[in-house]
């Protein structure tokens, strides 16, 4: 059977953000005591009473000797929670009005008092960046394993709605900075980004099974593709595929091919140099891809273009990086999911995909810790792509000869 065609997938003519008719906000001043964090934060119209910062000082006060933790606090915020304090504020502003215009029944903490915003962010950041168990993320915040459930898939709605913007294709003047940056990077002139892909490993309940899940080692698996900038942001995600699917039949049932194909996607002006044929946009990919006129894969080994693949490998390294670093700071995607709702998983993905970009575009010091020591796909051999495109082959001897004469 073949499966479905997913509806997480982000594309230009997906971006807009529409707000719920029915959701009305009332309208407050917020108090003048808030501070200029706080203001810009808070959303006018709801009970909320301003910046929660109480919530911090039980949480650290209950946590700091927990081990692994920094002594420094501002050390040991980013350690359970993934993001400066600043970027947190950040967070907190998107989704603060999807969080207090819902009722809050239920989400009460044990002391009686109903959640902040502040502290229904903390507690589903801590659920993403640990991939610990409900019960274990709610003891250390003083809630219930269903407050935590709740609160974690109310933040992913909110964030996913609202935060889209900062993951969308780039428009002219960023995609021209974008190859820039390749090209001053890797001498790869039109370079638009690079592609890769990684499995989400789950276990399924014996009725959800199926040769569709699982994977080629045999787990069941959710695979995500991503394409990344030079600054390894996402600019693409395509995922909610089952992890039976081999990558070339992912990239093939994406929009993104289907515009690339179609002449809507990566069809800016080609480059032509002295002497040589013209270059036009494409991203790289490594051998489990097709090598096509938009999509640039290495050479095989035996083949003696080691100079180009070097640099290929280079740029592509960027969406290994990329991935590496999101299963590394948002742990969840990187343990096996217990029985996961196979139709909400896709929107965790991408939810974790765009607190990666957030927190490159805020400006967060990225720790080692950030990332996996191993590849992001561990376990999992990359299968060569056998199909050659004739004008993608041109495509790649016409780099191989730029290459050559810009030595």
């Amino acid at each position: 059977m073949a499966p479905k065609k997913s509806n997480h997938e982000f594309s230009p003519k997906n971006i807009k953000i529409q707000k719920d008719p029915k959701m009305k906000i009332k309208k407050k001043k917020t108090s003048s005591s808030s501070n200029t964090a706080a203001a810009t934060a808070s959303v006018s119209g709801s009970e909320n009473r301003g910046v929660d910062s109480e919530w911090w000082i039980s949480f650290w006060e209950k946590n700091a000797s927990a081990p692994g933790v920094p002594i420094d606090e501002e050390e040991g915020f980013k350690y359970f929670f993934r993001v400066s304090k600043k970027t947190f504020e950040y967070i907190c502003s998107i989704v603060r009005e999807d969080l207090i215009s819902r009722s809050p029944s239920g989400l009460i903490n044990i002391e009686g008092r109903l959640l902040s915003v502040e502290k229904q962010v903390a507690i589903a950041l801590r659920r993403l960046a640990s991939g610990e168990s409900q019960v274990l993320v709610g003891s250390s915040f003083g809630v219930g394993q269903s407050t935590v459930s709740q609160v974690t898939w109310r933040f992913i709605e909110a964030m996913e709605e609202r935060g889209r913007h900062h993951l969308k294709w780039p428009d002219h003047d960023n995609l021209q900075k974008i190859k820039s940056n390749f090209e001053s990077l890797f001498k790869l002139p039109n370079c638009c980004g690079a592609i890769d892909a990684t499995h989400i490993v789950m276990t399924l309940p014996a009725v959800q099974t199926s040769d569709d899940w699982c994977d080629q080692v045999k787990n069941y698996s959710m695979l995500v593709q991503g394409i990344v900038d030079d600054k390894s942001r996402f600019l693409d995600i395509v995922t909610g595929w089952p992890g039976g699917l081999t990558i070339p039949k992912l990239l093939k049932f994406s929009g993104f091919y289907k515009l690339c194909e179609d002449g809507e996607r990566l069809d800016g002006n080609p480059k032509a140099f002295s002497g040589e044929s013209e270059i036009r946009e494409y991203i790289v990919g490594g051998v489990n891809y097709p090598l096509l006129p938009w999509l640039i894969t290495p050479y095989n080994e035996s083949d003696e273009v080691a100079g180009f693949n070097k640099v290929h490998e280079g740029a592509r390294s960027l969406a290994v990086k990329a991935f590496s670093q999101v299963k590394g700071r948002w742990r969840i995607l990187n343990k096996v999911m217990w029985r996961p709702d196979k139709k909400k998983l896709p929107s965790i993905i991408v939810v974790c995909c765009l607190l990666h970009n957030i927190i490159i575009d805020c400006g967060d010091v990225i720790n080692s810790d950030d990332c996996l020591l191993s590849h992001h796909d561990s376990g999992y051999v990359e299968q060569r792509c056998n199909h050659v495109d004739p004008i993608g082959r041109k495509m790649r001897e016409n780099l191989v000869s730029h290459l050559e004469h810009s030595k």
